[in-house]
């Protein structure tokens, strides 16, 4: 029975846009050249593309970790350069703004991935088995009764990268999941990681506003 595989663009163009908002960044929120993440994402992608071809996805996912990782330490440096530049009131207040976007929205990104890259053994893992019944997240469909399943056609339902990108925003925007429970201890600590992340920004935003006004 030939397998259907869950796509990867999804990921592969939130990577690039998690690189390009990066690069969007104001020189003193940076961490070495702007094109760093990049070109490091780029050497990345070619055992990445290396190890699928040979059918070694198990490879594929653990460099996929490694380049997620050196983007997620990227992120945070760059809030800690934020924090530290701010009681020096280097920053323009329109430059603040831009900046609180961009390291917001690069937060929901990079969690959305390391969610979908995660759960139930990754997307490889996920796509080989008939239905996704087990994870860490808990879904809406995973919850319905089977006739229910049925009458919805959702009997071979399975999670992919834009269920994990609204699990995401739902975590940074209202800091708590709407429809999807987390159940493993991991999940929970990335989301509470995620969450805290949002509310240092937002946080950060709202007092720089109300120092200027």
């Amino acid at each position: 029975m030939k397998t259907e595989h869950e796509p990867h663009w999804p990921s592969v163009l939130a990577t690039l846009s998690i690189v390009g908002l990066y690069a969007a960044l104001p020189d003193n929120l940076l961490i070495g050249p702007a094109w760093l993440p990049l070109g490091i994402a780029l050497v990345c992608s070619v055992p990445i593309f290396f190890y699928h071809r040979k059918g070694k996805h198990g490879h594929a996912q653990s460099v996929s970790y490694l380049l997620l990782s050196v983007l997620t330490l990227f992120l945070v440096f760059s809030i800690a350069l934020l924090i530290s530049a701010l009681p020096q009131h280097s920053i323009e207040p329109v430059q603040l703004l831009r900046s609180a976007v961009l390291l917001w929205v690069t937060n929901i990104l990079i969690f959305a991935n390391w969610y979908w890259r995660l759960d139930a053994g990754g997307p490889h893992i996920r796509a080989i088995k008939p239905e996704h019944v087990s994870g860490a997240f808990l879904f809406q469909p995973m919850m319905l009764d089977v006739h229910v399943k049925e009458r919805l056609m959702l009997m071979t339902w399975k999670p992919l990268f834009v269920d994990y990108l609204y699990l995401s925003f739902n975590t940074s925007a209202a800091f708590s999941t709407t429809d999807t429970a987390p159940i493993s201890r991991w999940a929970k600590i990335l989301m509470i990681v995620q969450a805290g992340v949002s509310l240092t920004i937002i946080t950060l935003l709202a007092a720089r506003s109300v120092n200027i006004l």
